[in-house]
């Protein structure tokens, strides 16, 4: 008599999931407990989750070839975030590591005397990154902007205010580089208020170019 009670659960429990079983047959549709017989039946067991998708040096979808370096460079968004510049998976500059600065991020330089100073005695075949922040060009001259068309740039001579720049070239190129992106200040298309939106390129950078 005591058993009559916890009897009468369990034999309510299994007619409602007997009757919810029978009610999704009859509607036609796939209910937990199917799931989980193809679950039980299926040769190969549970689903697995998709792989991550491999990420190689500096995040880039795909490896590079032998003999060439993997590069991201990211330009500053507005004046808030700044920029990032990674050679063959290493941070050379971004905001983490402190030591970017508004202007042209070559180094930490947005002095136009400095700057000069910094890429006049270049050697041939030295690769050089750029990234902008906030403005890259007003205390550009004519000599700098010289120096960035002879190192391959075909944007630096009309840089202007608040422009989103970014470059890779090096000394000694004979032809105008490949690596360089560039978008004008623009009240009608800026996605910041005063700024047009960041850049970012990748690639793969064949090292006779850095040797040559």
């Amino acid at each position: 008599m005591r058993l009559a009670g916890p009897l009468r659960v369990v034999v309510i429990i299994l007619t409602a999931g007997l009757t919810w079983i029978l009610v999704s047959i009859l509607l036609g549709t796939q209910s937990g407990f199917s799931r989980l017989q193809q679950l039980l039946s299926s040769p190969d067991g549970p689903p697995t989750a998709e792989p991550r998708p491999k990420k190689y040096k500096c995040g880039l979808p795909q490896a590079c070839p032998d003999q060439s370096l993997a590069f991201r460079i990211t330009s500053g968004a507005a004046n808030v975030i700044g920029p990032k510049i990674c050679l063959e998976d290493k941070m050379l500059m971004s905001s983490v590591k402190n030591n970017v600065g508004r202007g042209l991020n070559i180094a930490l330089v947005n002095d136009v005397n400095e700057l000069l100073k910094f890429i006049r005695p270049l050697h041939e075949g030295t690769l050089v990154f750029v990234a902008s922040y906030d403005d890259p060009a007003t205390k550009m001259n004519e000599e700098t902007r010289k120096i960035f068309t002879e190192l391959g740039s075909s944007i630096a001579k009309d840089l202007a205010f608040r422009d989103s720049w970014v470059f890779v070239g090096a000394k000694g190129v004979q032809d105008k580089s490949p690596f360089e992106q560039h978008i004008k200040n623009s009240k009608s298309s800026n996605k910041y208020e005063g700024w047009p939106e960041a850049l970012e390129m990748e690639g793969c950078i064949p090292q006779r170019t850095a040797d040559a």
